[in-house]
């Protein structure tokens, strides 16, 4: 079983510690996983758990949040809210270096982070919680001896698990201030819910509010026997086993049914239903979000349309001038194009038909590295202006819009 370790950046710039174990060729589907309060990704049931799912043909990421493991940052400044939002950043580096998790998976409260972020992720098509609380609050009772000091002194330091840690009042405002209930219930996925009836950290009744909480399609399965952190090889295995075989119906087929029509039909955009605007573009096995800014009525969590357009522009420009270098030998280090689109008035361009009303004007400003002679440079900027999408864009389009069968 391969995994790649590597570092990434989480929500507060800080570097945090990742394993990404992987199948031999092409995973069925990418899971994110989230460990249990002051655990780490190396602890037993994440390891066990993510060895078997690479074996039933899953890659999976695990990753240390802020403050804990080998990751950067001090855990006297994390809250419930942060992992969430290191959890986001997991996804997002996933989404651009591999593929974008399509199944979330948490344990303890891990599983509440992926009950959070689940609506901030588009491509997670299923959910996976064990032994998780319905509130993050229930974690304050594993130091509610200390609680008081707290509040009254801003901190204090507390054994969890038979180690030290420092909570800050922070923490327990962040808590309190959540309500996992509401995200339960907009969740939009498949929802499979673990959990032990004789858990003695996380009472079974969890189970049954998160279970109620959420709307079909939803699945409960009891792991008798088990304790909370699944110190049993055995229930570590089992969970892993049945998240392949559920998660099959759910990852596998949006997965193949995306991409076998990205691959027949071009690009394929899709709403998420998160936000007023916020759309998933898959590309074959690429997938990208769209959005617009939040002074627009977005949630800025993707470039927006006219910031694709110039995309495709810029990379296509860079593309077409590298390929003449190298046809050409010649010395070209590094391209840079900087793209800006706005609205002029037709009689402020010189060389346009249009003479009335408004026009688009986009901006082109390009940069050259490398030791090139003036010829060469004024060669690879006629080149530009040769790139496909440029001739695309500059020449007669016709659009055929048609509804769908």
């Amino acid at each position: 079983m391969p995994t790649e370790r590597f570092q990434f950046p989480g929500a507060e710039g800080q570097l945090l510690s990742a394993a990404l174990d992987r199948p031999e060729g092409t995973p069925r589907a990418t899971a994110l996983f989230a460990h249990c309060f002051t655990c780490s990704k190396d602890n037993l049931a994440a390891k066990r758990i993510a060895g078997e799912l690479v074996r039933r043909g899953f890659a999976v990421l695990r990753f240390d949040f802020t403050g804990l493991g080998n990751s950067e940052g001090e855990f006297a400044n994390t809250h419930f809210s942060s992992n969430v939002a290191d959890l986001i950043r997991a996804a997002d580096h996933l989404r651009a270096e591999h593929h974008a998790p399509a199944l979330l998976i948490g344990h303890s409260l891990g599983g509440a982070a992926v009950l959070a972020a689940a609506e901030r992720i588009p491509e997670a098509r299923a959910v996976v919680t064990i032994a998780a609380p319905s509130d993050p609050a229930h974690v304050v009772g594993l130091f509610r001896d200390h609680v008081e000091a707290i509040r009254s002194e801003g901190e204090a330091e507390v054994s969890l698990a038979g180690r030290p840690f420092k909570i800050r009042r922070g923490f327990l405002d962040d808590v309190a201030s959540q309500n996992l209930a509401n995200h339960i219930a907009n969740l939009r996925r498949a929802l499979l819910i673990f959990h032990a009836p004789t858990d003695d950290t996380v009472g079974i009744e969890n189970a049954t509010q998160i279970f109620v909480a959420a709307k079909h399609p939803k699945s409960f399965i009891s792991l008798a026997g088990a304790d909370h952190l699944l110190t049993k090889r055995e229930d570590a295995l089992y969970v892993a086993d049945m998240v392949a075989a559920w998660a099959e119906r759910y990852v596998d087929a949006a997965a193949g049914a995306a991409e076998d029509l990205a691959e027949k039909d071009g690009v394929i955009v899709q709403e998420t239903g998160e936000g007023r605007f916020q759309q998933i573009v898959t590309a074959g096995r690429h997938t990208l979000i769209a959005d617009e800014p939040v002074g627009v009525g977005g949630l800025d969590s993707g470039p927006g349309p006219y910031d694709l357009l110039l995309a495709g522009l810029g990379a296509c420009t860079s593309m077409t001038m590298r390929m003449y270098a190298e046809r050409k030998a010649l010395p070209l280090d590094r391209v840079t194009v900087k793209l800006k689109h706005s609205r002029i008035y037709a009689k402020d361009c010189a060389d346009c038909e249009t003479r009335d009303g408004m026009i688009s004007r986009i901006e082109r400003v390009i940069t050259i590295d490398g030791d090139l002679d003036a010829g060469q440079r004024g060669r690879l900027m006629e080149i530009a202006d040769k790139c496909p999408v440029h001739r695309t864009l500059t020449s007669e389009i016709d659009i055929v819009t048609r509804a769908a069968d």
